[in-house]
């Protein structure tokens, strides 16, 4: 398929555009099969503003006739008005920004938004613009990603007495949604294993995604068991997670579902570890929203942002019916609890929902950043989403079709990595000086995950990157943003490194709204982010002069 056969109207003059934060610009606009390119041409400096459509969520247009016609009268019928026509096409990002186009032909107007539409919807994974974009630094050729599993395995201390690395699923056979290789106990071989795969949803059965340094204590992650109504067992299920505590220890299953749903699930064939078959194991629920509950909390979230009444009461009704600092709450609570189980009373502790690659990742993934300070560095903290979020099987392609804008709703979205990107927020804000990269690194992966130049966030697993040839056609995020010069922006100032669990409060006066994200479009968040900038060249400089420090 060639892009040009959806593309009516290539080229436009004489447009204007309306953006946030910048006053209105004449100029140029033009389309091509990935991108928006506008040049101001009233601007001295020859300012351009290129937008990629994967960015574009929702247009909206609206025609005028000038003569006073009716902008639903056919072309054919009313050609000789056409001169007297214009229209305006409205384009919601996934960045939470509203652009405007005013453009002087209704037909223009109507091809371009036509073009809008079609190509910044097309699904197919190898036309998207990844797998076109050259940067002109090569660099990031050398190695696709930062680490693999069996880089984790060989780095992570202590690992090797009472854990193994199994390639059970080199050909993707055993779960399509697992990495080929991950780390499971010693003495459970890869028969045992294939069984496990087919008790537990989608194949994911248990596998570690941390190793505890102070006391050899471990988190797991998985799916739900497939109990059903008829409470099947599976003796290598449970002989698989008594592997894990051995046999004088207890661990901790939490479920990220109320009771009331694991026990609903069961009707459908999922379900929990009943007590009687894992009596080692004390599982505990601690509901968390996801899917179209947590689409719709963003959306609500977005509209309070949008609000323009400037009323106080009002605004604040919104932010609190959108509950979405609620589902932050519940997060960092449940990650708190994980964290609390093994850091501070010994236990290693499983985690899983139902699917096991949403809020499953969310709760092992914000715990590590609890615990550990390894992650906590600009590059752990990227290795951390790499690990957990890319490698584990997050369906970004699905979960980040559209954000909060889009007229249509697919049942597949839903906001779980925005939520982690907010939940880390909440711990950056709570500790300046314990984490080692910038609040702009995590505006970066906020909208990288939505529309990116680089293929890390492409497809809904490790097996649909390798049929598709991601890593080898694509470049990398988590390996440009490591660069020398972006190193420095996204790195930290303050940063001092601690050896210290970092306990988030959770009180609802201490958590805020990520202005810096949701609001980050409006003059009060631009002035707000230029005194961060001034502050962080400020602390650089002082750094430079204290060579000591």
């Amino acid at each position: 398929m060639e892009f040009s056969e959806h593309i009516k109207t290539a080229n436009v003059e004489d447009v204007v555009l309306r953006q946030p934060l910048h006053p209105p610009g004449r100029g140029a606009l033009c389309i091509t099969g990935h991108h928006l390119l506008f040049s101001d041409r009233e601007d001295q400096s020859g300012s351009q503003v290129l937008l990629l459509l994967r960015n574009i969520d929702a247009i909206e247009k609206s025609v005028e006739n000038l003569l006073g016609y009716s902008s639903l009268f056919s072309f054919a019928d009313h050609g000789e008005k056409r001169s007297g026509s214009s229209g305006t096409i409205t384009i919601k990002c996934k960045d939470l920004r509203v652009l405007q186009i005013d453009i002087p032909s209704m037909e223009q107007c109507l091809n371009i938004a036509h073009s809008i539409e079609t190509l910044s919807n097309l699904d197919s994974v190898p036309e998207m613009y990844p797998f076109f974009y050259r940067p002109s630094d090569q660099s990031c050729e050398s190695q696709w990603g930062l680490s693999t599993p069996e880089q984790f395995f060989r780095e992570t201390k202590g690992l090797t007495s009472l854990w193994r690395l199994s390639t059970v699923n080199r050909d993707y056979s055993v779960c399509p949604s697992y990495p080929p290789s991950v780390i499971v106990p010693k003495c459970i071989d890869d028969g045992t294993l294939k069984k496990v795969a087919k008790f537990r949803q989608g194949g994911r059965f248990p596998v570690l995604c941390y190793y505890h340094q102070k006391n050899g204590m471990v988190i797991m992650r998985s799916s739900q068991p497939l109990i059903g109504a008829n409470r099947k067992r599976c003796g290598e299920d449970e002989r698989l997670l008594q592997a894990v505590i051995g046999s004088s220890d207890k661990g901790y299953i939490i479920d990220t579902r109320s009771s009331q749903q694991s026990q609903q699930a069961r009707m459908t064939g999922g379900g929990f570890e009943p007590k009687s078959c894992y009596s080692s194991w004390r599982r505990l629920h601690r509901h968390m929203e996801k899917g179209k509950t947590l689409q719709e909390s963003l959306i609500k979230l977005v509209e309070a942002c949008g609000d323009e009444s400037h009323n106080m009461d009002r605004w604040l009704s919104k932010l609190e019916n959108s509950k979405w600092l609620s589902h932050v709450q519940t997060a960092l609570s449940t990650a708190g609890l994980v964290a609390e189980c093994v850091e501070r009373d010994g236990h290693s502790v499983l985690v899983h929902g139902s699917e096991g690659s949403d809020s499953s990742l969310l709760i092992s993934t914000l715990s590590q950043l609890i615990m550990d300070p390894s992650c906590r560095t600009l590059e752990g903290f990227l290795c951390l989403l790499e690990r957990e979020w890319v490698q584990a099987g997050h369906s970004f392609q699905q979960r980040c079709a559209h954000s909060a804008h889009s007229h249509a709703r697919l049942q597949q979205e839903s906001p779980v990595f925005l939520l982690l990107l907010d939940c880390v927020w909440q711990l950056w804000r709570q500790f300046p000086l314990a984490l080692g990269f910038s609040e702009a690194l995590l505006w970066k992966l906020a909208t990288e995950a939505y529309a990116s130049n680089y293929g890390t966030f492409l497809c809904n697993n490790e097996k649909e990157r390798y049929v598709l040839g991601v890593k080898e056609k694509t470049f990398c995020l988590f390996r440009a943003l490591l660069r020398p010069m972006d190193r420095e922006v996204y790195s930290n100032p303050l940063y001092e490194p601690t050896d210290l669990a970092i306990w988030p409060s959770v009180h609802p006066q201490s958590l805020q709204l990520w202005r810096g994200f949701f609001l980050r479009w409006t003059p009060h968040s631009r002035h707000l982010e230029e005194a961060q900038e001034e502050i962080r060249n400020m602390i650089i400089e002082w750094g430079k002069l204290s060579p000591s420090r």
